[in-house]
């Protein structure tokens, strides 16, 4: 390994999609390894294909970083401001005759391409324009033909080592002469990646699984430029559940769509971070004074304890340690955190929770140890806020003659609680139910769904103190009248 204060990794996104859990967890890795070192830690826009990069995409890349605090990095630095860098390799390689320029229409090679492959044959670009005579060319030339620039391909076995999977080794003859310069003055991915990792003293090329099939052609490139090649260390594949490449069909994959749901930065740091690494034990959950122990994490974080085999994105998990987390979450941080999904969902409004400021932490007090992520405060939470609550189809069965009887009965009883909270009302059940001869289950659990839809939630005398006399009343006379209007 370089020196370790020499050390210099990068994350180098396509602003031509979304930033989703693959690019951040390769982020994340790079990240952790660069602070585990006290190395560098870079961020490179690979903006060169015009056409498909947006500003948008690369908004959400930088936001994304920030979201998880992965803000502090080199750069961004951005391809499509680079291309003097480019050209002047290029240059350097049909100088040296380990490039030459090809006249080829792309849609031909394409078709020729596919028509190979309906037949089921190997297809591979043949050098026809690398055989041109000097008439040939000067036609060409002359005529103004798009040309772009094609990798003369040496005759040789690419043998690496990756950090993670062993020994990896592909004859050369199995590779065409891939375009390294589009016929706009472009340069392709595996030209400006190279170039890029030199120009940036790249120690380390962290990325995912899916590169491997690029880094034989790269390190031609290496090889050909005589530049220092950096340590590759490629990432198992995310799989969905069904042991497919992780994909949309899968959920939402975006980073955005997580942080819109209510997931905290830190479990998803923890999340990713278990995503193809182990820590040599079996610990999971990385939480130390209500936050993320980031220092731990960077201290046991090494590249030769990533697995090569694929890692599975359990959604289920995540929900799992997204909630160890907002458990651990100071009470008052906790009710800052949800307050705009409060209002997103409409059931206060900023100046209502400014006027009932104390009602609003005990209910988040209650709803802090049930919440998987922030969004669930709608429909786990919603009867505290408002009366368009949905009913648990389970409702129906308190809906029997006896209970009917038991429910309208006890209101009397609820109207004669004058201090309605939770000891008062707790003793008042109990007791109606002793003078009854009845069990006190046989009404704590109709009046639980009777009051706020559900089969289970919070305690539920601190709950019905929340919710309030009135309200409580309210909602089981509407029960009733509905019952007996059938």
């Amino acid at each position: 390994m370089n020196n370790q204060n020499k050390i210099r990794v990068r994350m180098a996104p396509s602003p031509t999609g979304f930033f989703h859990v693959g690019s951040a967890r390769t982020a994340l890795f790079n990240w952790l390894f660069a602070k585990h070192h006290k190395g560098k830690f870079i961020l490179r826009v690979e903006d060169t294909d015009v056409e498909r990069s947006s500003e948008e995409m690369i908004k959400a890349v930088l936001e994304g970083m920030t979201w998880l605090g992965m803000d502090q990095y080199e750069g961004p630095y951005y391809q499509s401001k680079r291309m003097d860098f480019y050209r002047k390799y290029v240059d350097k390689l049909i100088e040296d005759g380990k490039a030459y320029y090809c006249y080829c229409n792309p849609q031909d090679l394409a078709e020729e391409r596919k028509a190979a492959y309906a037949n089921k044959q190997d297809w591979k670009y043949d050098r026809r324009c690398l055989s041109l005579n000097a008439a040939d060319k000067k036609k060409k030339e002359e005529s103004n033909a798009p040309r772009a620039v094609r990798f003369l391909i040496p005759e040789h076995r690419v043998t690496y080592k990756d950090i993670v999977y062993g020994e990896i080794s592909k004859d050369s003859k199995d590779i065409e002469d891939f375009v390294i310069q589009r016929a706009n003055g472009k340069p392709t991915y595996n030209l400006a990646c190279v170039i890029d990792d030199h120009e940036m003293e790249i120690t380390h090329v962290i990325r995912g699984a899916d590169h491997i099939a690029n880094t034989p052609k790269q390190i031609l490139l290496y090889e050909a430029l005589n530049l220092q090649k950096p340590e590759f260390a490629h990432l198992p594949l995310i799989l969905g559940q069904d042991k497919s490449k992780l994909s949309k069909r899968h959920g939402a994959v975006s980073l955005t769509w997580y942080q819109e749901q209510g997931f905290l930065p830190d479990a998803m740091i923890n999340y990713l971070a278990l995503l193809g690494w182990s820590p040599g034990d079996d610990q999971e959950v990385f939480i130390k004074n209500g936050k993320l122990d980031i220092e731990i994490l960077t201290e046991r974080f090494t590249l030769e304890r990533i697995s090569s085999s694929n890692a599975v994105f359990d959604t289920t998990k995540l929900e799992w340690m997204n909630q160890q987390y907002i458990m651990q979450l100071p009470r008052s941080h906790f009710k800052n955190l949800l307050k705009p999904f409060i209002t997103e969902y409409d059931l206060m409004t900023a100046q209502e929770m400014e006027n009932k400021t104390d009602w609003l932490q005990e209910v988040c007090d209650l709803m802090q140890p049930r919440l998987k992520v922030l969004s669930d405060i709608d429909k786990q939470g919603r009867f505290f806020f408002k009366e368009d609550f949905e009913y648990d189809k389970a409702i129906e069965k308190h809906l029997d003659e006896k209970t009917l009887a038991t429910m309208d009965k006890f209101l009397a009883e609820m109207q004669r609680i004058e201090s309605f909270e939770q000891k008062p009302i707790e003793l008042a059940l109990r007791g109606f139910a002793d003078d009854n001869s009845i069990k006190a289950r046989e009404l704590i659990h109709p009046l639980r769904v009777f009051t706020t839809g559900n089969t289970g939630g919070p305690p539920l005398f601190a709950t019905l103190e929340l919710i309030g006399k009135e309200r409580c009343i309210s909602r089981i006379e509407k029960i009733l009248k509905q019952k007996k209007e059938k």
